[in-house]
């Protein structure tokens, strides 16, 4: 492939369709958990997430770029179960660690152990024949992501250093972390399931799953955050009106709350 460059990233995904079956059956497990507890705000958002991913990767990368490519499949088919896929888990865990959901620890888990183990169950009881490869450059977007990157974290530090209030400023490391977080996990399930990059040396996968971790989830948390801020100062968990608060106030209540296991920590945002 000849010596990387940062600036011609190629994100690949080699698998077998036992995978996509696999997945599909988990996405709509972790949505039906999480409209049994209705938690119906974040079950809404994670689709919505999925539906952003497809628009972004098949309107935008596919058909305005023409930087996605597949061997084995229908390009269409397969990139709205990856978009459904990655936009589903991505955004529910989003949610979930933004609004500090007493059974976070079991959402992450589920959705980390399932990153990690989805890939090896593909591996081990599918066949190595019919394989879809699916593949996009990144190095005429970059770019652009980070400058979108720039500008929505740049406008949390410039609001911090104007507030007056401490406890409604951004918590800005928590955000980053959180986003380098999600991108990682899945990136890292990937990788270690022989998935992502295959055909590339080492050092070419560890990049693509550094720079993508860095990158692609975290250039839209600050926005993210803000709608999550907005949407809860208004309505609850469960879609129910609740006492609204300005967006000032309830990222005060966002810092405030704290990552604890007891229901009544968060009784004021899920009844």
């Amino acid at each position: 492939m000849g010596l990387f460059s940062v600036n011609e990233i190629v994100a690949q995904r080699v698998f077998s369709p036992l995978y996509i079956i696999l997945d599909t059956i988990f996405l709509i497990a972790l949505l039906a958990a999480l409209i049994l507890r209705k938690r119906y705000a974040c079950a809404i958002f994670a689709i919505a997430g999925g539906v952003l991913y497809m628009i972004v990767d098949y309107g935008i990368f596919h058909l305005a770029l023409g930087t996605r490519s597949i061997e084995g499949g229908s390009l269409f088919w397969v990139l709205l179960w990856m978009s459904m896929s990655y936009g589903i888990t991505n955004f529910a865990l989003i949610w979930i660690w933004l609004s500090k959901d007493e059974h976070f620890v079991e959402y992450t888990a589920a959705i980390w152990i399932w990153w990690i183990c989805c890939p090896m169950l593909t591996q081990t009881f599918s066949g190595s024949d019919n394989l879809i490869k699916i593949q996009r450059t990144t190095g005429s977007y970059h770019g652009y992501m980070a400058l979108i990157m720039v500008v929505c974290y740049f406008a949390l530090i410039v609001y911090n250093l104007v507030q007056k209030e401490k406890d409604k400023r951004f918590n800005i490391v928590w955000l980053f972390i959180l986003g380098i977080l999600v991108q990682l996990g899945w990136e890292a399930g990937l990788l270690i399931g022989g998935i992502r990059s295959a055909d590339f040396d080492p050092f070419t996968k560890i990049m693509t799953l550094i720079t993508n971790s860095l990158v692609e989830t975290n250039l839209g948390m600050p926005a993210i955050y803000c709608i999550y801020l907005w949407y809860s100062s208004r309505f609850t968990e469960d879609l129910k009106r609740r006492d609204k608060v300005s967006f000032t106030e309830r990222l005060k209540e966002s810092n405030l709350l704290k990552y604890r296991r007891q229901k009544a920590v968060t009784s004021k945002e899920s009844d």
